[in-house]
């Protein structure tokens, strides 16, 4: 059996990883501003808009419709990223609020109505010899979903909140997020084939416009005088929030499907489905939702809980691979 490390999608995450991490360091000892900044906001908005089209246009409508048949499955799946995982940060966030700046909380309460990812859990469920078909039907539904749900959700728990999407959140997303959408799945007939057997070229494409929102927004950051206010102490806390978040759920992903007899196959795929988020979605999609003077921070629970997913995940699946015994595995 292939250890995590070997497995091809797994190997290319740790240079994006990199790269948003480097964006980060770039912006706080070179931010952009005045012209560059401008350039970088409108670059930015142009290639979220091109990033979700060719999300559109990667969908295969008919094999989707076919996965969803097994309800059980992706229910459990999506229960745990939309329910769950938000409830879990709602009251974590409850907890940890009077610690932390409001654009952290706002970052926690975002991260956990966020999408799965889509390459890693697919991945991570393939090592560990889950439901493969199922964990991409889940992986595509979640994140077609989240263009709809996400924004509601963020909405919901944070209406109330000044680090809250802002009034022109809506607008904002229909132009940039969903219109490019529906049109990248409207074109998916003409060019749906040559986008997926371009995946390579243009996963780089959109690994790019990441890096440029990061940078973007923590750019921003550090010439509003934003990151003054937050010290190592409150980046410890959220790193542990991401902690307890991803134990919380990887435990309740495995143990609720019992209660319905699901496989081990199935469970297997609703724990890496359920407990990654994707920072590719998650990234462009705040960018588009927060009021600027708090992209940056709510931004960081996400780039913090990304590696953190990729660790301990990448290990359970290579250990759920080798062993056979999934119960034996996550007892020891």
């Amino acid at each position: 059996m292939r250890r995590w490390s070997e497995v091809p999608l797994l190997r290319r995450v740790e240079p994006f990883v990199l790269a948003v991490l480097g964006a980060v360091a770039v912006a706080a000892l070179l931010p952009a501003g005045g012209g560059l900044a401008t350039a970088f906001s409108g670059g930015t908005t142009v290639g979220v808009g091109v990033l979700f089209l060719l999300y559109g246009a990667r969908t295969a409508p008919a094999e989707a419709v076919a996965g969803l048949r097994d309800w059980r499955l992706q229910g459990a799946v999506a229960a745990t990223t939309y329910l769950l995982f938000p409830l879990l940060g709602l009251g974590l966030t409850l907890l940890v609020g009077p610690l932390l700046d409001a654009g952290l909380v706002a970052g926690l309460l975002f991260l956990s109505v966020l999408p799965s990812t889509v390459q890693s859990c697919v991945a991570f469920t393939a090592t560990a010899h889950g439901n493969v078909t199922g964990a991409v039907v889940a992986a595509t539904a979640s994140n077609l979903a989240g263009i709809g749900l996400t924004p509601l959700l963020a909405a919901a728990l944070l209406g109330s909140s000044g680090a809250g999407p802002d009034a022109g959140a809506v607008g904002r997303i229909v132009l940039q997020l969903l219109v490019p959408f529906l049109l990248g799945l409207g074109l998916g007939r003409w060019i749906g084939g040559w986008v997926r057997a371009h995946r390579r070229p243009l996963t780089l494409l959109d690994r790019a416009v990441i890096v440029a929102v990061v940078y973007a927004a923590f750019s921003r950051g550090v010439r509003q005088g934003v990151w003054g206010e937050v010290g190592a102490g409150e980046v410890a806390v959220v790193l542990g929030c991401a902690a307890l978040l991803l134990s919380a759920v990887l435990a309740a992903a495995w143990w609720a499907p019992v209660r319905w007899g699901a496989t081990r196959a199935d469970r297997v795929t609703t724990v890496f489905c359920g407990s990654t988020k994707s920072l590719a979605t998650g990234l462009p999609m705040a960018s588009v939702l927060f009021p600027p003077h708090v992209v940056g921070l709510v931004a960081l629970p996400v780039i913090l809980y990304h590696p953190l997913q990729i660790a301990v995940c990448s290990a359970l699946a290579a250990r759920l691979g080798r062993g056979g015994g999934a119960a034996v595995a996550l007892q020891r």
